[in-house]
């Protein structure tokens, strides 16, 4: 009988413990887990985000065969009659349809980041032209600014020669858009 009595405690025993382990693994587990709607949001966040990436890159590769196009024709013209070399030509009106205002020619003002002083600055260097500027490396142009002393040290002109290249070469709607992007906070 008492050994009978010991089995039954030892059961019970066991069955309470495999209970209480049951859900306690029950309710870490829970625990854990995001709820589906959080996990519905984030991925629907994801998708728009991975849509836009998409829609991007095919923009990119459209401007790239555009221009490889343009540049194979390029070449090929120079290897026919080789006196035609690449040069490009400041189209005002061009200009003035991609940025809303009047561009003067070779205004080195109108890279994001170049004011009336700074112009000046690469002025006293020889860099007049937006040709000049797309040719100057990024270090360069920091040597300009230190020219200025300490108060032009703050501006990073990592994107200048870029944005020069841009207008040099007339493409004036993709500097428009960049600038757009970047601008840092001015409204």
């Amino acid at each position: 009988m008492e050994w009978e009595s010991s089995t039954i405690w030892y059961w019970i025993i066991l069955a309470c413990t495999g209970i209480i382990s049951g859900v306690l693994g029950y309710f870490f587990g829970k625990s854990d887990t995001p709820l589906a709607p959080e996990k519905s949001i984030e991925i629907n966040s994801l998708e728009i985000q991975n849509a836009k990436l998409k829609s991007d890159l095919e923009t990119c590769k459209k401007r790239l065969d555009t221009y490889t196009t343009k540049t194979k024709q390029l070449n090929f013209d120079s290897a026919i009659n080789p006196s035609k070399k690449k040069s490009f030509f400041f189209d005002a009106k061009e200009a003035k349809a991609a940025f809303g205002k009047t561009i003067k020619e070779n205004d080195l003002k109108l890279v994001e980041g170049i004011g009336p002083k700074i112009e000046g600055l690469f002025h006293n260097f020889d860099i007049k032209t937006w040709k000049d500027l797309a040719e100057t490396s990024a270090d360069k142009c920091q040597e300009v600014l230190h020219s200025g002393g300490k108060s032009y040290r703050i501006h990073d002109p990592a994107s200048w020669p870029m944005q020069a290249k841009m207008a040099y070469e007339g493409h004036w709607e993709q500097l428009f858009e960049w600038q757009e992007k970047h601008r840092a906070g001015k409204y």
